[in-house]
C-alpha cells in the first residue's frame, strides 16, 4: 500500500543532498568570482543547517496536527524556490552576490528542514518489521545523492566551463518540482492521535533522549565537517583540478557512505546498532587524526573517504534509536533530532573553516609537516580540531549502553 510513499520518500531523500551539497560544490567557484573567502562559504553552512534547525521546531506541532502532506508538499515548493533563486543570484544581486546566495539559502534550508522532520517520521509509522533497515535503506539513498549530484554537476561543470554554474542549478531544481507533485498523490499513514502521544516535557526529562540528542549533533557534525570540506581539500592539498577533487573525494566519501547504509539496511538485524554505530565513531577519531597528520596528501584524502564509512550509521543509527525507546513521541522526537542533527552538521563544518582561518598554521606543531604551505595546512588543522566530535560521540554511546543495561 505504502510502496509509493517509500519510493517518493527516497527521492525525497536524494534531493535532500541535493539541497545540502550543491553549493559547497560551488564554493571554489564563488571564492573566486565574488572574492569570498573560508568563512564567508562556511557561513553559508551554518545559515543553511541553523534555519533546518528552526524550521523542524516550528513545524513539529502543525505536522501533528494537520499531518504530513501539505507540509512536505511545500517543503518541496521551497526547495525548487531557493535553487531558482541561486541560479539567479549574480543577476538579481549584481553589486553584492553573496546577499543573493544568502536569500537562496533561506528558502532551500526550508524545504531541507521540513524533509529533515518529516521523511523518516514517515518511514517510521509505516508497518514494517525491520525499521532499522527501512531508516537506513532511506537515508542511503541521500549519499546515492550526494553521489549523484557530484558526479552530474563535475560533469557538466567540465564539458561547459565554471560559468555555466547557474543553469547547473536551473537544472537541479527540476528534482524537486518534480517530487512535489509526486507527493500529492501518494498514501501517508494514520498519525498518532493526541491522547496516545508523548509528551515533548516527558522526552526532555529523559537522559537517554538527552543522550540520543546529543549523539546525533556530534554524529552529524562528525560526518558533514569531513563531506563538506573534502573536496576543497583535495583542490587544496593535492593541487587537483575542482572536477578530480569533487569525484575522488566527495564521490567516494558518499559511496562509502551510502554502501554501509545500504548493507545496514540490507543485513542490520545482525549486529547490534550502537556497537555498529561505535565501531564507525572508533574509525572516524582515527581517519581524522591521519587526515590532519598524515605526511602524505594521498593518504589524507583516502582519510577523509574512509569516514563516509565510519560515520555512516551516526545520523540514522540515532534516528532509530530514538523512535524505538520512544515509539508514541510524534513530531516532537523528529523536530527535536533534525534540530540536534542540523545543528551538529553546521557547526561542525563551520568550526573546520573557521578554524582553517584563524589557525592555518596549526597543524605545524607536527615537525613532519612543516613542509606544507599555508594553504595546504589550513584544512587539516581545521579537521584536527575536528577530531573532538566523533570522540565525544564514543563517549556518548558508551553512556546509552550504560543505560540500557541499567
Amino acid at each position: 500500500m505504502y510502496k509509493s510513499t517509500i519510493r517518493a520518500c527516497c527521492l525525497g531523500s536524494f534531493i535532500g543532498a541535493l539541497t545540502v551539497n550543491l553549493a559547497p560544490l560551488l564554493f571554489v567557484i564563488f571564492m573566486t568570482q565574488f572574492g569570498l573567502n573560508f568563512e564567508q562559504v562556511g557561513r553559508l553552512v551554518l545559515m543553511n543547517f541553523g534555519i533546518q534547525i528552526v524550521t523542524s521546531l516550528l513545524f513539529s506541532s502543525p505536522v501533528d496536527r494537520w499531518g504530513h502532506k501539505p507540509f512536505i508538499v511545500f517543503a518541496h515548493m521551497m526547495a525548487f524556490v531557493g535553487l531558482i533563486l541561486l541560479a539567479l543570484a549574480p543577476v538579481l544581486f549584481v553589486s553584492i552576490p553573496y546577499i543573493g546566495l544568502a536569500f537562496a539559502t533561506i528558502f532551500y534550508s526550508v524545504g531541507a528542514g521540513l524533509f529533515e522532520l518529516q521523511f523518516s517520521a514517515i518511514i517510521q509509522s509505516i508497518p514494517t518489521g525491520n525499521k532499522e533497515g527501512a531508516m537506513n535503506m532511506l537515508h542511503s539513498f541521500y549519499a546515492w545523492g550526494l553521489i549523484f549530484v557530484v558526479v552530474l554537476t563535475t560533469t557538466l561543470l567540465s564539458v561547459f566551463g565554471k560559468n555555466s554554474w547557474p543553469f547547473i542549478v536551473l537544472f537541479w531544481s527540476i528534482f524537486p518540482l518534480c517530487n512535489f507533485f509526486n507527493f500529492l498523490h501518494v498514501p501517508f499513514p494514520p498519525a498518532i492521535q493526541a491522547q496516545e502521544r508523548t509528551k515533548t516535557a516527558s522526552l526532555f526529562k529523559s537522559k537517554y533522549f538527552l543522550l540520543v540528542l546529543a549523539g546525533i549533533f556530534f554524529g552529524g557534525a562528525t560526518e558533514l565537517s569531513i563531506s563538506q570540506w573534502t573536496s576543497a581539500f583535495a583542490e587544496s592539498s593535492l593541487g587537483l583540478r575542482k572536477e578530480i577533487g569533487d569525484l575522488l573525494g566527495v564521490t567516494l566519501f558518499a559511496l562509502f557512505l551510502g554502501g554501509a547504509r545500504s548493507l545496514y539496511g540490507a543485513f542490520g538485524k545482525k549486529l547490534d546498532l550502537l556497537k555498529a554505530m561505535t565501531m564507525g565513531s572508533t574509525l572516524c577519531v582515527a581517519m581524522y587524526l591521519l587526515a590532519a597528520f598524515s605526511p602524505s596528501s594521498l593518504i589524507s584524502l583516502v582519510s577523509c573517504v574512509l569516514c563516509g564509512l565510519g560515520s555512516a550509521l551516526l545520523w540514522p543509527g540515532s534516528v532509530v534509536n530514538g523512535a524505538n525507546h520512544f515509539p508514541k513521541a510524534g513530531s516532537s522526537l523528529f523536530a527535536a533530532l533534525a534540530a540536534g542533527g542540523a545543528a551538529g552538521a553546521a557547526f561542525g563544518p563551520w568550526l573546520v573553516g573557521f578554524i582553517a582561518n584563524i589557525k592555518p598554521d596549526l597543524v605545524k606543531i607536527a615537525p613532519w609537516l612543516h613542509f606544507l604551505t599555508t594553504e595546504e595546512a589550513a584544512l587539516r588543522s581545521g579537521l584536527f580540531i575536528g577530531t573532538i566530535f566523533p570522540i565525544i560521540m564514543v563517549i556518548l554511546l558508551a553512556l546509552m549502553r550504560k543505560e540500557n543495561s541499567a
